[in-house]
């Protein structure tokens, strides 16, 4: 395990020094392979400690997230919160219908990594489930599916998006509820920029 930084007693932690590792968390977890579209891992510091939430729609993930923090310079310790979610045929059909329809909307289908490609489940999905078989590549739009509820998490470039996002989430057949967390990206740059005046 990565050992902190030497600090004197109640010295606050060094900003630099959380960046980089925030930095290096965040491509860390965005980079393991079995993170993707049906997944949602943050993490926040109590010092030099990190504190992994989220959901994992494997339970490999939940293991690979603490090693590859765990690895991180800096770390001291990591408190892995991530909640496994649970294997669930019907939760596999809503994620699968769920990715349709988001992806395939016209107007969201610019954030499908795949977009030269038809969306359809192929037979292994079918065989084994969309969760086992996600779709490759980065996906903006996260889609939880817990209990047949459905959380879309991650960052869209405009209000119009988010709002289509949650509407055709709200259509998918035996899901219960939509809750829509999903994130403006223009809309967080302007906080930012007023914060910084």
């Amino acid at each position: 395990m990565a050992q902190a930084p030497p600090a004197a007693k109640g010295d606050a932690p060094n900003e630099k020094t959380i960046q980089r590792m925030a930095r290096d968390i965040r491509r860390g977890i965005v980079t393991l392979p079995n993170y993707g579209v049906f997944d949602w891992v943050t993490f926040s510091f109590n010092g030099y400690n990190v504190i992994l939430k989220g959901y994992a729609s494997r339970p490999t993930l939940k293991d690979a997230a603490e090693r590859v923090v765990k690895d991180v310079e800096g770390v001291a310790a990591v408190d892995n919160r991530i909640e496994v979610l649970p294997l669930s045929p019907n939760d596999d059909r809503i994620r699968a219908q769920a990715y349709v329809r988001i992806y395939g909307h016209p107007q969201l289908v610019r954030y499908n990594p795949n977009r030269g490609a038809p969306i359809f489940v192929s037979p292994l999905r079918f065989a084994t489930g969309i969760t086992n078989d996600p779709p490759v590549g980065f996906h903006p739009i996260h889609i939880i599916v817990r209990n047949g509820n459905i959380t879309l998490e991650g960052v869209v470039l405009n209000e119009g998006d988010r709002a289509i996002a949650g509407i055709v989430a709200n259509q998918v057949p035996e899901s219960f509820a939509v809750e829509n967390e999903l994130r403006v990206e223009m809309t967080d740059e302007k906080e930012m920029l007023k914060k910084k005046k």
